[in-house]
């Protein structure tokens, strides 16, 4: 960006303006393989902010605005080479937390940190389920635009269940309420002759004229953060039309959030945990059907190279549950270090929890279970004792991705396939083939899978040497493989970490040419500059200073990061 279009910048908001080689940088990564350096980075005070910034945008060709937050996303999202928005500085305050009954909401901006958000509302003993695994340094404004989702989602659904409203600034630069509307108010909204009345008849011409389209592209799996939530707005039974379930998941594409309003649900008292080791993965799909029939409140698993890195890192662990924890941690630990002692390392670990208001009860229902799972043969099964024991298989769970990326030298994360998902009941056959896929490429790549097999959820995060050109070119050929077989099940690229730079090009594999064509048109309506992070959800017509347009397979090859 030329000098005198900074100056111009600094001069129409009261926020930060960046240009600095240290700050841009800094804004050049998040949890992705990629590394893309902004030209500028702003940190806009207030919405007035906000409002001039899209402005400016507007009337500048090439200036592009990408919103940002706690730079957790693991897919590029909040990477561009034009402008970064910061929301994390002065978008923090959070409102009152009113109690409903056994449910709740809350007001707040999108720069607020879950960790705080949590504490919150919690004091008021009221929660937001839909937390991702990053709940410690993730905000809540990251959630709505990736559609956070986590090990509470088997039960309570992702963050487009807990959006109740949203205040957006939009194209034009004024800020618009959005929220569910009952047919006579979308009628009310279409008569207006505005910027919000068109775009409220252009969206519904669209998605009305496409029914029956629309429905049938909605994923087949109960978890997807993949394209525009096209079939979740306008349902023709209630007659309400929600457009918040459109800006859910979209990345900042069409426009940026300035406020929230979460609903809030009354979590359970009491937890009870139980764990499974098995060996065999021939009938894991009738397996994960038996468990879900019990309710659990969660369900997750971990194989065995997960387990590997745990005991490689067992000191650190320890060191997170704190040193007083030890001895519990290897008193508790016998039975399962006895089992693999004696036969190894199983080939996934499964951890299924039933929480609610009775510990008696609780506990009837994992005998129950387990012994309804002896015919499958597990090697062990642990109706677990303590709120101790339960941390440390939860440690295990939680840090594994953070120990591959701090821990294993010479390496890093490379996630691009990190998300899949697939109906639980074909886990049996997708998942030795699963495995089978990264078999050829061992000398260019290590990996683990954890996930939440209750929703048939897996992430995979591949360790490489990103500066090894054979290792880089690895990576679209196991991808495609990975999609390939994904969508042979019915299923999902991605359930929670959505699209941005690595699985934007693969979105017309999954929702076909018709229905990539309806999302490109969503984005015309809502931004016809295409100024709101352009490349992510649908490619952009821009080429880059390196010639490539983005949201292109191209593109995300040439922004690997390739030195360590």
């Amino acid at each position: 960006m030329k000098d005198d279009t900074v100056i111009e910048l600094k001069r129409c908001i009261t926020g930060d303006v960046y240009v600095d080689e240290a700050t841009r940088a800094k804004y050049a990564t998040d949890a992705s393989l990629f590394e893309i350096v902004p030209q500028v980075v702003v940190v806009p005070r207030d919405v007035d902010d906000v409002r001039a910034l899209v402005r400016f945008a507007g009337g500048h060709g090439g200036v592009s605005l990408t919103a940002r937050s706690g730079g957790t996303g693991m897919d590029g999202g909040a990477l561009t080479e034009s402008v970064v928005v910061d929301f994390n500085k002065y978008f923090t305050h959070m409102g009152e937390v009113v109690c409903e009954g056994n449910t709740g909401y809350v007001v707040t901006e999108p720069g607020v940190f879950y960790r705080d958000f949590e504490k919150a509302t919690l004091a008021k003993n009221l929660l937001m389920p839909s937390y991702p695994a990053s709940r410690q340094i993730c905000t809540v404004g990251g959630m709505v635009a990736n559609n956070s989702g986590g090990e509470e989602t088997l039960q309570y659904g992702k963050t487009e269940n807990y959006v109740r409203k949203l205040k957006v600034v939009l194209a034009d630069g004024n800020e618009y309420v959005f929220e569910p509307l009952t047919r006579d108010a979308l009628d009310a909204k279409m008569a207006q002759e505005d910027f919000e009345g068109e775009l409220y008849r252009k969206l519904f011409a669209l998605i009305d004229g496409n029914y029956e389209l629309i429905q049938r592209a909605r994923p087949k799996v109960s978890k997807n953060s993949a394209g525009y939530y096209l079939w979740n707005v306008w349902n023709r039974d209630t007659g309400v039309f929600d457009l918040t379930q459109l800006f859910v998941g979209s990345q900042g594409t069409l426009g940026l959030i300035t406020e929230i309003t979460y609903g809030l649900i009354t979590p359970a008292p009491y937890s009870q945990m139980m764990v499974m080791f098995l060996d065999d993965l021939g009938r894991v799909g009738d397996m994960v059907g038996t468990v879900l029939k019990h309710h659990p409140t969660t369900f997750e698993s971990y194989d065995d190279k997960t387990l590997k890195l745990a005991l490689k890192f067992f000191w650190e662990f320890v060191k997170r549950l704190g040193i007083p924890n030890i001895l519990t941690l290897i008193v508790n630990g016998i039975p399962e270090g006895v089992s693999m002692f004696r036969h190894g390392l199983p080939k996934l670990v499964l951890q299924i929890t039933f929480d609610g208001d009775d510990r008696k009860v609780l506990r009837q229902k994992a005998e129950v279970l387990a012994r309804e799972l002896k015919q499958y043969e597990p090697r062990y099964v642990e109706i677990i004792h303590s709120a101790k024991e339960e941390e440390e298989y939860w440690l295990i769970r939680r840090e594994s991705f953070n120990l591959l990326r701090h821990k294993v030298e010479g390496m890093k994360t490379a996630p691009f396939v990190d998300d899949v998902v697939v109906p639980p009941d074909t886990l049996s056959e997708f998942l030795p083939k699963l495995t089978a896929i990264f078999e050829p490429y061992a000398d260019r790549m290590v990996y683990n899978i954890a996930g939440h097999i209750g929703n048939g959820n897996f992430h995979i995060i591949p360790l490489m040497d990103l500066t090894d050109a054979r290792a880089r070119a690895a990576i679209p050929e196991v991808a495609k493989k990975v999609y390939d077989l994904v969508l042979s099940y019915s299923g999902s690229i991605t359930g929670e970490h959505n699209d941005g730079i690595i699985r934007t090009p693969y979105l017309r594999q999954q929702f076909g040419d018709g229905v990539c064509r309806l999302f490109e048109e969503v984005k015309k309506i809502f931004d016809p500059k295409n100024i709101f992070n352009p490349g992510k959800k649908v490619s952009s017509t821009r080429s880059t200073r390196r010639g490539q347009a983005a949201g292109t397979l191209e593109y995300a090859l040439a922004h690997i990061k390739t030195h360590n």
